[in-house]
């Protein structure tokens, strides 16, 4: 297999960078979400950690996002040129991000262009596993297959869908990639925790792994009229009529994430594939789970933070205020300029509540 540094020939990587990341609130918001944050204290971004990751895999890096982030995007990715990144003039959810994606790679680059799809706000660690786990999608995709990559469930969360695995493709140069069964969105725990004893289910992440013609030609037996928009737009993306073709077929065409509109009935005719991914991974779908990447429980200014019988709590500290947490063990406590939670780890899924709360009071200035 080649070397960690050699790019995968004819793959391209394209980063989905969307959503508010409500539950990350009043840090992530509508305007600057979570991707543009860095979230763990390592001086980069998620999506800058994104792209670092797939860069060296890579013969080229496509960022779709919204057209409010695509200035903040550019500036925090100067290693792009303009034509990288690609604006969505506004969300019409995975498919219509990826399906744009794979029409301009086709355009640009011919029939045999792969794309692999990862998430513009995930943290992964283990770089040679996950890159051996993509070298071994791409191995499937060349075959034919959609290709997901399956996270190693540690825990029976009702909070992630779940692919299930079945027989082994018989790649000599994937010998891990094994054909999909099924996916199931969200069980209830009991559901969950029986998946996990079976050792035939991993989490579905949303990474998938496909030659962009084979992408394509699935969408249009799917979803003809979404398929077709979307190779309209990405014939005039390169040229004068960009705009005006995006105004005309952007705002029809579906709304729909592409583990409905692909993965789902593509795996029921047995065209979806498999690969184990044993890196580590997180979404930071919470403060919980941001609670465990921080070494130390702070976010912010370390010095500014006082705990007195509080463990295991998260602070995130603001500009110029110390903060002191006492007797309130797994609290989280997130200080922003114009905004402050105080939570626990237990309740950390409920913050969205709050955030549909301000949304109600007509409170569009803390969103």
């Amino acid at each position: 297999m080649p070397t960690s540094s050699t790019p995968i020939q004819a793959f391209h990587a394209v980063i989905p960078a969307g959503g508010a990341g409500t539950r990350l609130w009043p840090l992530s918001r509508a305007g600057h979400p979570k991707f543009l944050l860095d979230l763990t204290g390592t001086g980069r971004t998620l999506l800058q950690g994104t792209v670092d990751r797939l860069a060296p895999l890579a013969q080229g890096v496509l960022v779709v996002t919204g057209a409010k982030h695509a200035a903040a995007v550019a500036d925090q990715l100067p290693e792009l040129g303009a034509d990288q990144v690609l604006a969505e003039p506004s969300p019409r959810d995975s498919m219509a991000a990826i399906g744009l994606a794979a029409a301009v790679l086709l355009e640009r680059h011919g029939a045999d262009v792969i794309l692999g799809s990862f998430a513009a706000d995930h943290v992964i660690s283990g770089t040679e596993a996950f890159e051996e786990t993509v070298r071994e999608g791409v191995v499937a995709a060349q075959a034919g297959y959609v290709v997901t990559i399956g996270i190693r469930a540690t825990e029976p969360t009702t909070a992630l869908g779940y692919v299930r695995s079945g027989a082994s493709l018989g790649l000599d140069e994937a010998p891990r990639a094994q054909h999909v069964v099924g996916f199931t969105e969200k069980p209830d725990a009991e559901t969950a925790a029986a998946y996990l004893a079976t050792g035939e289910y991993r989490w579905n992440a949303g990474m998938f792994i496909v030659r962009a013609r084979v992408l394509l030609d699935h969408l249009a037996a799917q979803l003809p009229v979404l398929a077709a928009g979307l190779v309209e737009i990405a014939a005039a993306w390169d040229g004068p009529d960009r705009q005006a073709v995006l105004e005309r077929v952007w705002p029809g065409l579906t709304k729909i994430a592409i583990d409905h509109a692909i993965a789902e009935p593509v795996a029921a005719a047995g065209g979806v594939a498999v690969v184990p991914g044993d890196f580590g991974w997180d979404d930071v779908g919470d403060f919980a789970s941001l609670a465990l990447l921080l070494a130390g429980g702070t976010l912010g200014d370390q010095s500014a933070v006082q705990r007195i019988d509080s463990d295991g709590s998260l602070v995130v500290t603001g500009e110029g205020r110390t903060v002191t947490v006492i007797g309130l063990p797994d609290a989280v406590v997130v200080d922003t300029p114009d905004a402050v939670l105080v939570t626990t780890r237990a309740r950390a899924q409920s913050v969205k509540q709050g955030v549909d709360a301000w949304r109600a009071a007509g409170r569009d200035d803390l969103l």
